[in-house]
């Protein structure tokens, strides 16, 4: 069979079962070489050793079948020199294998250097659950076979990817994940989990802001006008942040009307306009402002975006912002607008959740210092250097922070060195895909 990749994610695993196989992988072997779980899978091979943008050495690509719910499970391991791979697990409607192979490959890469950038020992990963149209994904009952047997996927692996919250997946969902693997984190404070990390990746971004805003000795926040594009948790979080700080006026974009009178009646009396858009809808991008926020799904900065923009700082919580992480970066640059890279902005949701086995501390200093201007590795700091790095340089700010991340990234573990390739390895030498 050929083009496998596109197939739907519902084909793809049904073409897997008729294999007699419910698991698959594609990984690095020691050669470099990338190795399959089954000849079969040539295909899928094909595609990511050449005809994938967005395959960047990634250590393992491991594939599942849920055994009740038949869903396609994902998980995505990028680089794991710093530590074992952890990041948030995606539940998306995607149209084909390769729509679903390049969210997850993108979405680990982000991770990788998210994790870097911040000063966390972990490696970068992703998980992805492909959501089917005719899947009742509403139904407690269908999510909580969903979750759990993600989770029993998740443990298969044997620590080599770390789960978390992500889109389409909630609190009550990693509750469910947590009944069936050790290897989970941002589950709900009731079961000994940090809980909703929007506040924190919304405070995060501002900092970011901030830090943008001082380097181009524009002063700070009071007084600016700040346009977003998406009012989700994080995005309510930042309308909070941004008002602490004195903003002259917070202009935002919402898709769902429930959510806009929600948010109108919040902030009643403050400067903040809540505006319905359709899904799919940029405009928002163009309005005049000082700052510009990108707080929904990836994509969004394209040739047919960034030449309206009329903000000079790009700032916001959504991952993956750029559609074409060169292209459009460079047109960013050549506009004379300022670019902060989503992965050194947003992390504070992973900071917030990712160490949860060590414990709390009230007002702990581990996830303080980020937000302070003084270690070298708070969001403040690191937008500085990464602005001032590209500055010097004459690249994109993109590029910049890419280039401190990556470095960053190569620092093996001080205690666990590159774990995470010995049991990718061992899964590999134990025949992983012929179990379960």
């Amino acid at each position: 069979m050929h083009d496998l990749v596109g197939l739907s994610p519902r084909a793809f695993a049904d073409h897997l079962l008729s294999l007699g196989a419910r698991r698959a992988y594609a990984v690095l072997g020691d050669d470099g070489e990338l190795q399959l779980s089954h000849p079969a899978l040539a295909d899928l091979g094909d595609f990511l050793r050449g005809r994938s943008p967005d395959f960047h050495g990634h250590e393992g690509v491991f594939l599942a079948v849920g055994e009740e719910s038949r869903a396609l499970f994902g998980a995505f391991v990028h680089d794991t020199h710093r530590g074992l791979s952890q990041g948030g697990l995606r539940f998306w409607p995607y149209p084909t294998l390769t729509a679903f192979l390049a969210d997850g490959l993108r979405l680990a890469q982000g991770m990788t250097r998210k994790n870097a950038l911040a000063g966390l020992w972990w490696g970068g990963g992703k998980g992805i659950i492909a959501r089917d149209p005719d899947a009742p994904f509403r139904d407690p009952a269908y999510r909580r076979t969903l979750y759990r047997e993600y989770g029993a996927f998740v443990t298969s692996l044997a620590g080599c990817y770390v789960t978390a919250e992500d889109a389409g997946t909630g609190a009550a969902d990693m509750a469910e994940v947590f009944t069936a693997t050790r290897f989970v984190t941002c589950i709900p404070p009731a079961l000994g989990g940090s809980g909703n990390p929007s506040p924190a990746t919304a405070r995060g971004v501002v900092c970011a802001m901030e830090g943008a805003l001082d380097h181009l000795g524009m002063g700070d926040l009071a007084g600016k006008t700040i346009a977003m594009q998406g009012t989700g948790n994080v995005g309510a979080a930042m309308i909070d942040e941004l008002l602490a700080r004195g903003v002259a006026r917070v202009i935002a974009s919402e898709i769902s009307r429930d959510r806009q009178a929600e948010l109108e009646a919040r902030y009643a009396g403050r400067p903040v306009e809540v505006r319905l858009t359709d899904p799919g809808d940029n405009t928002i991008l163009a309005e005049p402002c000082d700052i510009v926020a990108p707080n929904a799904l990836g994509g969004v900065l394209s040739p047919t975006t960034i030449p309206t923009i009329r903000a000079k700082i790009i700032c916001g919580a959504a991952n993956n912002q750029l559609l074409d992480e060169v292209r459009d970066a460079e047109a960013i640059r050549a506009r004379g607008l300022v670019y902060i890279p989503d992965f050194l902005c947003n992390r504070m949701g992973i900071v917030s959740c990712a160490n949860e086995q060590y414990g709390y501390v009230d007002d702990d200093p581990a996830i303080s210092r980020h937000f302070g201007r003084e270690w070298e590795n708070s969001v403040f700091l690191v937008t500085q250097r990464t602005l001032a790095l590209a500055s010097a340089e004459g690249i994109t700010t993109a590029a910049a922070a890419i280039r401190l991340a990556d470095d960053l990234a190569r620092e093996e573990h001080p205690i666990w060195g590159h774990r995470g390739a010995a049991i990718i390895r061992s899964l590999v030498r134990t025949r992983w895909h012929e179990q379960g």
